[in-house]
């Protein structure tokens, strides 16, 4: 083994600490805080949560858990499974974690990603007594170099106490030199950030901390959990087919170029499906400041559209994967991956004027965007970093299907269940029917142009009659109280939004 390992941890002291997954996982003890590496199911680690869902099994041991975004490797069903999870947070995609969630089984807090080290750093949280950071090698002076995320992994390691490092020999070496590492100082005198293009490195390619706060390393060689996105449909391809002439008017208006403005996508299929749509649209040299490059991202380099992309971390479908890691030297030098902080920082967003597109659970006819809660209770996955960036952005897209459940539910309804996007924060809703441009226009107005382009039969109608309802009522926001909620309420009771016959 050691010949397998040796080149990958430069700091001959740290030959000594090199031990197992369980002797490792002896440094975590109950009730403590863990952060961990991990955005969007890359860079996670991967040996030290299966050895402490093991302990778990047999002793009592809950923590809190802190990552970057959602884990692979199905890293949170063990730990819930095995009862190790206390508390959780700012993201998760598990749907064995979500039951639990929405049991009150796990204290879960629902965040935006650009937030959690701030809330840490400023002591507004309990500290991280251990950090667990996977990493492809460790420097001469025991810096951390990254895997395919950084996340929230270079806060974490630079607050806790104590560092565990996971040597995962299946990335590739060719990694070191991907990341941007920037940390901002303390507050109230923080320096600006200083990222004012895309492809600007400001940071250092390594997480810096005193190789003394490393006691454990262990080696792994288990691969990242691969996304399990969809290919584009025929809605996909409509609503991403909106979007382009969307844009191809705000070039003839004199609004943007070609270049468009740096784009960030939502995870999921739908947000890839739209990106991907962009290889076959007239935009040429685009550029990406977000937060998981997806399949898209390097299927418009392949097709000679993308320029640059930063992100915070690389997921790909199992065939992406195979070719971008096996030729990484051809993207490459077209690449950076940064903090969630960094990629996340409203600063940065404004400065560069992203144009945001992310995706929507249900929309309402004000523009308002529920991303999180199903019926307003039950939590999906969290609002990741939507909300940092559909604040901030130059333009704010939310895309969804009109419908859901085989036409028993409607995308589009008079009042969201729960609201993570209000109606101030959205300038674009679009379905595979068409699109709302909403900029500009009045409560009533927006009601009017989502109800008229975004809206599936006979949703449409239904809708128009609570609107002319609603306007009886008077106000500048109708809305007629006691029914807003009652499509919500039908499914509940009968599984469709729809009357019954």
């Amino acid at each position: 083994m050691k010949d397998n390992y040796e080149d990958r941890i430069r700091c001959p002291r740290l030959m000594q600490r090199v031990t197992s997954p369980q002797e490792a996982a002896s440094w975590i003890r109950d009730g403590m805080t863990v952060g961990m590496s991990g955005f969007t199911r890359a860079g996670d680690a991967k040996a030290l949560p299966a050895a402490l869902a093991e302990r778990a099994r047999h002793e009592p041991l809950r923590i809190t858990l802190l990552t970057g975004a959602s884990l692979g490797n199905d890293t949170d069903k063990l730990l819930t499974e095995a009862g190790a999870l206390a508390r959780r947070m700012p993201f998760q995609a598990d749907p064995v974690l979500r039951a639990a969630i929405n049991r009150g089984e796990v204290m879960y807090i629902d965040q935006h990603l650009s937030e959690t080290v701030e809330t840490l750093r400023s002591r507004q949280m309990k500290p991280v007594d251990v950090a667990i950071i996977e990493a492809v090698a460790i420097t001469e002076s025991g810096a951390i170099i990254p895997t395919t995320s950084v996340g929230n992994s270079a806060s974490f390691a630079i607050l806790a106490d104590k560092v565990i490092v996971e040597i995962n020999l299946s990335q590739t070496p060719d990694l070191e030199g991907l990341h941007d590492i920037w940390i901002p100082k303390a507050r109230p005198t923080r320096e600006a950030l200083p990222v004012v293009s895309v492809d600007q490195r400001v940071g250092v390619p390594y997480i810096d901390i005193p190789f003394e706060k490393i006691v454990a390393v262990v080696i792994t060689d288990q691969v990242d959990s691969t996304s399990s996105i969809q290919p584009p449909d025929s809605e996909t391809a409509a609503i991403a087919g909106h979007l382009v002439k969307f844009f191809e008017n705000e070039i003839e208006a004199g609004r943007l170029t070609r270049r468009l403005l740096p784009l960030q996508a939502g995870i999921g299929t739908i947000a890839n499906a739209v990106m991907a749509g962009f290889a076959d649209s007239p935009f040429e040299h685009l550029t990406m400041y977000s937060e998981v490059l997806q399949d898209s991202t390097f299927d418009l380099f392949d097709a000679g559209k993308l320029d640059y992309a930063s992100g915070s971390s690389i997921t790909l479908s199992p065939s992406k994967s195979a070719q971008v890691f096996g030729d990484f030297g051809r993207y490459k030098d077209r690449l950076v991956l940064r903090p969630q902080e960094v990629s996340n920082h409203p600063e940065a967003i404004r400065r560069l004027g992203i144009i945001a597109i992310n995706t929507a659970l249900e929309a309402d006819i004000y523009g308002n965007v529920n991303s999180t809660h199903v019926l307003g209770t039950h939590m999906m996955n969290g609002i990741g970093g939507s909300g940092d960036f559909a604040r901030n952005a130059y333009l704010s897209v939310f895309a969804t299907k009109s419908i859901a459940k085989g036409g028993k539910v409607s995308s589009i309804v008079p009042m969201v269940t729960h609201v993570d996007h209000t109606e101030h924060d959205v300038d674009i809703i679009v379905t595979e029917l068409g699109l709302a441009d909403l900029r500009g226009l009045a409560p009533r107005e927006r009601a009017d142009v989502i109800i008229a382009n975004c809206v599936a039969a006979p949703y449409q109608d239904m809708l128009r009659e609570y609107v002319a309802e609603a306007k009886q009522r008077g106000g500048h926001t109708p809305h007629v109280l006691e029914k807003a909620f009652d499509w919500h309420n039908r499914y509940r009771e009968t599984g469709s939004m729809l009357p019954a016959a």
